[in-house]
């Protein structure tokens, strides 16, 4: 009885660590830099992350992957794996490594995308285009670098006279046939679970804090629950001992399929893709959607449990147009209403969130659709990636948006570390699109969404004093470059929003008090 109960601890010690981002220093979010190299990853955690509060990064694949000429060099590429070996257009092993050991010593994480459903597609052709210059076939399923062959694939379970998925109301379909045409792997099998375990380790053993794990809703439960299962412990140089890499798995789930976002909550946390649909709707205004009904928001909205959720306003996929969401989402497109929603979310307790850092590509809508939705990072004319040049007022350029360096975005990320661990409070609205709500007595936000001016005097729930404004500017020394809120002893303080402002919100914290 007693080993069975041991067995039990480990099993439930297990995953209940898997669902903790082990941020340093009292940091709460993690940007998302998007097919970003190495090297500039290393040099943004040194230069802006670290001294701005982000507590980690989301990067690309690191595994090697297809090259696609036609269109050329797609950022979806790096979703079809060749081999585990690490090189890819962000940069190779070496630069890989140093990076991760730069941005530990600086106490921002690393989260590496793990693409372990499938491989390269089908139609993948034979050759050694490559990043890496592997050979691979995709025709007859050889990838000799891992090595996987035909009978480590799905193609004699899945159902379907394509072999793809046709029908999402098929459990069995959705997770054993493939998933647009890529090579779905079978994880049931030890082998299998296997290399995808030692690719994800060599990662831990190299510094990451985690993974987001891709397309985690094409995978059996039962299976990665296995995989994370044989993941080691994080690198003791950066992380305390026994600490468990932290697990974000994709799961689309806006309801109205069989497949839920639950039945994967118990391995990790899960990517709530209704947090920004909902929310894209409400910013838009959408069907009569107002931000006074963001009173109950989080579990009040149908969403998962707080404790196992990883948020986002938008991601690589929704930006344009993929994976879930549709029109709804607000990107680095819609700016005004983009920083309101960012700045709602992160002064918002739910969840562990997620800044989106994207590239500009040329929109082409035709029927609906941007056909250039397919287009890569800023690359020279043979694929490889551009640096990310900074500008001299700190912003990007070369194509590169860098949201997580505009102003309004870094102040909000610095109020979600100051008012960590306080609840919710001071809830107000006026019944449209004026709301106000705290974090205890450590911080307040206000934001204007209607066409008229917000004017009121609201409870902030913070200490008497005068505070800077994160939003119009923010505390340098002893002054401030933005709007200034007189708070009385009583907590009570005016505010004075126009609903034409460049930014429509305010927000104070205890330490932007001047």
């Amino acid at each position: 009885m007693k080993m069975k109960l041991l067995i039990l601890a480990a099993l439930l010690g297990l995953s209940s660590a898997q669902f903790d981002p082990h941020m340093k220093n009292g940091r709460t979010s993690l940007v998302h830099l998007f097919e970003w190299r190495w090297a500039d990853i290393a040099a943004e955690c040194e230069r802006y992350l670290a001294p701005n509060g982000f507590g980690g990064v989301q990067i690309s694949p690191p595994s090697e992957s297809i090259v696609v000429t036609n269109p050329p060099y797609p950022w979806w590429q790096r979703y079809q794996p060749i081999s585990y070996k690490l090189c890819s257009r962000s940069g190779n092993e070496d630069e890989l490594r140093d990076m991760i050991t730069r941005c530990n010593n600086v106490g921002v994480n690393i989260y590496a995308d793990a693409v372990i459903n499938h491989m390269c597609g089908a139609g993948g052709g034979e050759g050694k285009h490559s990043s890496c210059g592997t050979y691979f076939n995709a025709y007859r399923e050889e990838f000799p670098s891992v090595p996987y062959s035909g009978w480590d694939f799905n193609d004699r379970k899945c159902k379907t006279a394509s072999g793809e998925i046709e029908n999402y109301n098929d459990i069995y379909q959705v997770r054993d046939c493939r998933l647009v045409g890529l090579l779905d792997l079978a994880l049931e099998k030890d082998y299998v679970r296997g290399k995808v375990a030692e690719y994800m380790n060599k990662l831990i053993d190299m510094g990451v804090a985690g993974f987001r794990v891709d397309a985690c809703k094409h995978m059996w439960p039962g299976d990665l629950s296995v995989v994370f299962g044989s993941l080691n412990n994080l690198n003791t140089k950066w992380f305390n001992s026994g600490s468990r890499p932290f697990i974000f798995q994709e799961v689309i789930d806006l309801g109205g399929e069989p497949i839920t976002a639950s039945e994967y909550t118990g391995l990790g946390r899960v990517t709530e893709f209704k947090y920004g649909a909902k929310l894209g709707n409400v910013i838009r205004k959408w069907n009569g959607e107002k931000l006074s009904y963001l009173v109950n928001w989080g579990e009040g909205w149908g969403f998962m449990p707080s404790g196992k959720a990883l948020v986002f306003v938008d991601n690589h996929d929704n930006q344009r147009g993929h994976g879930a969401g549709g029109a709804s989402i607000v990107t680095f497109w819609d700016s005004r209403l983009y920083k309101m929603a960012v700045g709602l979310m992160l002064a918002h307790p739910y969840g562990v969130t997620s800044v989106m850092s994207s590239f500009r590509w040329d929109r082409n809508i035709g029927n609906g659709q941007d056909q250039n939705a397919w287009m890569g990072p800023p690359s020279y004319g043979d694929g490889t990636t551009k640096p990310v040049t900074i500008n001299a007022d700190t912003t990007c350029g070369d194509g590169w948006v860098c949201e997580h360096r505009w102003r309004q975005i870094r102040n909000m990320v610095i109020f979600r570390n100051v008012v960590n661990g306080e609840s919710l409070s001071n809830w107000w609205d006026n019944g449209s699109n004026q709301v106000a709500f705290g974090r205890g007595s450590r911080g307040f936000i206000v934001i204007n969404n209607d066409d008229w001016t917000l004017d009121a005097t609201l409870n902030t729930g913070l200490p008497g004093g005068t505070y800077c404004d994160v939003i119009s500017g923010q505390k340098e020394g002893s002054s401030c470059t933005g709007k200034q809120v007189q708070v009385g002893g009583d907590g009570y303080a005016y505010f004075n929003i126009s609903n034409s402002e460049e930014d429509p919100f305010i927000a104070i914290h205890a330490d932007s008090k001047l």
